[in-house]
């Protein structure tokens, strides 16, 4: 992944780190942040989020991680990920809850379960879905174990909210799981 600093925000981001702060003031389960956050970031996208184009440019080795706003308290953070075809995440988990929602193209999502047999850690499937322009998914760890990529033909752009400083921090990711996938 590339990081990429982003500029000013539009009047529509501004409204978007308006809304998010306000949920996590009010809220204290980190499950109910993001079932809040997911919810401003549904409305958001379909009201239609333009992305100015400093938040849109891309890499052609990796996606590109641009970060949209950090809250200065760091409780929160904004990012957009830009992603051309194929370009994919390790399969990982999170520091903290995250909401995502896709602003262009569709971007594919698989799950997984860690298991144990014999001592050793594998994965198992859990689940595939596709989400597409307005999709907006909610994590909240543990069990939140998965892979993202760009399964359409164009660049998908999706932005991500997460419940950590990611100035700090760098990325959202956890950990990354490079274990065996078994069908079980």
């Amino acid at each position: 992944m590339t990081t990429r600093p982003s500029g000013s925000l539009t009047a529509e981001l501004a409204d978007l780190v308006t809304s998010v702060r306000e949920v996590v003031a009010e809220e204290t389960d980190t499950s109910d942040v993001a079932a809040g956050v997911a919810t401003v970031l549904s409305d958001r996208l379909a009201k239609g989020l333009p992305l100015p184009e400093h938040l849109r440019g891309h890499d052609p080795e990796r996606y590109t991680q641009h970060i949209v706003h950090v809250e200065p308290s760091g409780t929160f953070s904004i990012v957009a990920l830009v992603w051309l075809p194929g370009q994919t995440t390790p399969v990982h988990d999170h520091v903290s809850w995250c909401v995502t929602g896709v602003v262009e193209g569709q971007e594919s999502e698989e799950t997984y379960e860690v298991r144990e047999e014999d001592g050793r850690p594998y994965l198992v499937r859990a689940g595939e879905k596709v989400n597409a322009v307005g999709s907006v998914s909610a994590l909240d760890p543990p069990g939140d174990v998965h892979r993202v990529w760009n399964s359409c033909r164009e660049l998908a752009v999706s932005l991500h909210i997460y419940g950590a400083d990611i100035h700090e921090l760098g990325s959202s990711i956890r950990r990354v799981y490079d274990l065996p996938v078994l069908d079980r």
